[in-house]
């Protein structure tokens, strides 16, 4: 085995460092992300139940596909992720998922244009995202 000189021992230590700095600094993007999903996620719904049918599953739906796609190419343009940051992401999906279809399903068949529950269910909808990006600032 080779022998390291002390030289390059700190500058092996200092060029982690950096990176270490490189992503702390460069990975607050995820919290915004997540923020800007949940309340997206939100606003799609509240358009969905409290507009008249077809105008708020359509403003809806066309709201949803360009938060995404501006999340998307937001997220695409980031040089660093923590690591986990995709299951993190996963995690919020999925919950998004299943909250959406629970406050979706009911919302359209038992209580359509009930503003109380509208409003309920985009919260409800908006918390893995807003959770998701409070933890994410966190560390």
């Amino acid at each position: 085995m080779g022998e390291f000189a002390a030289g390059d021992a700190a500058a092996a230590l200092a060029r982690a460092k950096a990176l270490e700095t490189t992503v702390r600094n460069g990975a607050g993007w995820a919290a915004r992300y997540q923020v800007l999903y949940g309340c997206a996620a939100g606003l799609m719904v509240l358009s969905t139940g409290l507009l008249k049918a077809p105008y708020g599953v359509a403003i809806g739906s066309a709201f949803w596909v360009a938060a995404i796609l501006g999340l998307s190419l937001y997220a695409a343009r980031q040089r660093v992720a923590r690591r986990g940051h995709g299951v993190r992401l996963g995690v919020l999906i999925g919950a998004w998922g299943v909250l959406y279809a629970a406050v979706l399903v009911p919302g359209l068949l038992v209580f359509p244009g009930v503003a109380a529950w509208w409003i309920a269910g985009a919260v409800a909808i908006a918390l893995p995202g807003l959770i998701g990006g409070y933890l994410e600032a966190r560390r």
